[in-house]
């Protein structure tokens, strides 16, 4: 019998091995989605129907505009009117409102007679994020409409700033998530499940038994690892179903070249659960070192949620060795800008460069288990 066909039997087994385990298989394949539409639909940092309060001493036409132009918008609904700053802060402590705002008596005069009108905007500063990100709403509208009822006091050298965002018009929180799910999905499929499947065979006796058979070590290896691949790949392409027919996610890049950056990072995470692997003894062993040099540094320090731009100078060089940080890159470089090879080149030498180095550690420390 041939190595060909010994090793298409080895890996036939393995796809056994997997296909009867349901709850991890149900685990693998149908993951991808919720998690997809767990960030796309309920996990956003675009706010929306935040709820407000508004304190109009003014009480003229003016400010009842006002009030009716910002709880039409979007972004507000006016939970209840409010007759006393000591209403404003109850509301805030019983989670009523998110954001006040309060028309000074002489709001509507001041704007009658071409001066500049002022009102207070007062956030709920335990979440600053939020805070700042209603503030910067409120202050838009309310310029608009201030705006449209003096038109004629504008300044002779008035400077308009017209704000264009490119790639992703909208401000889609999706089009951050769908490349981050899918390097946590592929990080977990490819490197986590494939250093518990090795490490197994290390724990109940059986890697002896496998490496006394026909096959060299290098082939079972292989062997292992390959459903594993296919699955990665099956899960990637669940993902970007989800991500372009529910969610409206571009692709405006080269579509071999997504796969074929797909297949690298592939690699690169099963080169690191090979490593894992080959240094632990346990699958609990594993599993767990693969939460905390995979999977947590993948979530925090890849740029998926956290700027990495934002973090001090110390965590931003640890994250240099995050693959999952240059796939990012690259898949926001091909998916939403439409950039080529001339532009991902360097993180694509960089994956490749960690994929060579990964494997040399894992043959290395192989060897030295054998020996």
């Amino acid at each position: 019998m041939g190595t060909n066909k010994k090793l298409s039997i080895f890996i036939r087994k393995e796809f056994y091995h997997i296909l009867r385990d349901r709850r991890t298989l149900l685990i693998l394949l149908g993951m991808p989605a919720v998690l997809v539409l767990l960030f796309g639909f309920a996990i956003s940092n675009e706010i929306k129907n935040a709820d407000i309060g508004v304190l109009d001493y003014a009480q003229n036409d003016q400010s009842q505009r006002l009030t009716q132009r910002l709880s039409a918008s979007e972004y507000f609904t006016l939970a209840l009117p409010l007759h006393s700053t000591q209403e404003i802060e109850e509301a805030f402590r019983a989670g009523s409102i998110k954001m006040a705002v309060v028309l000074p008596p002489e709001f509507g005069e001041e704007t009658a007679r071409g001066l500049p009108g002022s009102l207070q905007l007062i956030a709920d500063g335990t979440d600053p994020n939020t805070a700042t990100t209603l503030s910067n709403y409120a202050s838009a509208i309310i310029g608009d409409f201030l705006q449209e009822q003096r038109p004629l006091q504008q300044p002779s050298m008035a400077i308009q700033t017209e704000v264009r965002m490119l790639y992703n018009a909208g401000l889609k929180s999706v089009f951050m998530f769908v490349p981050g799910v899918m390097t946590v999905i592929l990080m977990l499929v490819s490197a986590m499940m494939t250093s518990i499947a090795i490490t197994r065979e290390k724990e109940v006796g059986t890697m002896e038994v496998l490496l006394a058979s026909p096959l060299p070590p290098p082939l079972i290896v292989i062997g292992k690892v390959i459903p594993y691949i296919l699955l990665a790949l099956a899960n990637t392409a669940v993902i970007l179903l989800l991500g372009t027919e529910v969610f409206g996610m571009p692709i405006r890049g080269s579509y071999a070249l997504l796969w074929l950056e797909c297949f690298l990072f592939v690699l690169t995470a099963l080169s690191l659960g090979i490593l894992i692997s080959t240094r632990t003894d346990s699958q609990q062993v594993a599993m767990l070192f693969s939460l905390m040099v995979l999977m947590l540094p993948t979530i925090l320090l890849s740029g998926f949620i956290f700027p990495i731009e934002s973090m001090p100078f110390p965590l931003q060089m640890v994250s240099n060795i995050i693959p999952a940080k240059w796939f990012i890159i690259i898949l926001k470089d091909v998916m939403l800008k439409g950039g080529g090879m001339e532009l991902v080149w360097q993180e694509t030498l960089i994956l490749l460069g960690m994929t060579v180095f990964f494997i040399a550690l894992s043959v290395r420390s192989f060897n030295i288990r054998l020996a």
